[in-house]
């Protein structure tokens, strides 16, 4: 368990920056994504002078170790450095990127640290700077982030009988309990499923 004195100084802490805007005349607002306390709001003093050393190192989608201090909710970045990064996101990848940094700031309390997540979006970012199955490697992490929040759909057991899904089988899929065995054909407003992956 994280203790107040232990949020006021950290140093070397894994990140990702998920966002950044504009602060006063010569600074950023910064949200970062950690591996050990979530979500975290920092100031990067004087970033967005020219010769600021985090003008160049506060990038979305690369792998920074960073160390701030302070004990509110809008802490002070001291120290950000790069780790080495992955292919640079391109076109398609870039809008994906994109909308994993959004589902993490929409869908994460700050300081609420998710270290499995915090790996699964690594993993993530890795897949789409190879250009991969875009879908697939979305709804991989969507899955996850459910999974990790407390939101998994149940898709592996008919929760009527507690069964395995059956490949030849046919399902329905109730809201909010899971895949149901269909004995003849779907009844109206609901959706017929393959038991197949």
């Amino acid at each position: 368990m994280v203790t107040a004195t232990d949020k006021s100084r950290q140093d070397a802490q894994p990140a990702f920056v998920l966002h950044h805007y504009p602060f006063r005349e010569t600074s950023l607002v910064i949200e970062t994504y950690t591996r050990d306390f979530g979500r975290v709001a920092l100031v990067a003093r004087g970033a967005r002078r020219p010769k600021s050393a985090l003008r160049g190192v506060l990038l979305a989608f690369q792998p920074l170790l960073i160390g701030w201090s302070g004990k509110s909710e809008l802490r002070t970045l001291h120290k950000a450095e790069w780790q080495g990064g992955y292919l640079p996101l391109r076109g398609l990848s870039l809008i994906c990127g994109f909308y994993l940094n959004e589902l993490l700031l929409k869908l994460l309390p700050r300081d609420d640290p998710h270290d499995r997540l915090f790996a699964m979006y690594q993993e993530t970012l890795e897949a789409l700077s190879m250009n991969g199955n875009h879908a697939a490697i979305l709804r991989g992490f969507e899955k996850n982030l459910l999974r990790e929040l407390g939101y998994a759909l149940t898709l592996d057991l008919d929760v009527a009988n507690g069964r395995p899904v059956a490949a030849e089988r046919r399902y329905t899929y109730v809201i909010e309990r899971g895949p149901v065995a269909l004995d003849g054909g779907a009844r109206e407003n609901e959706v017929e499923l393959s038991g197949q992956r």
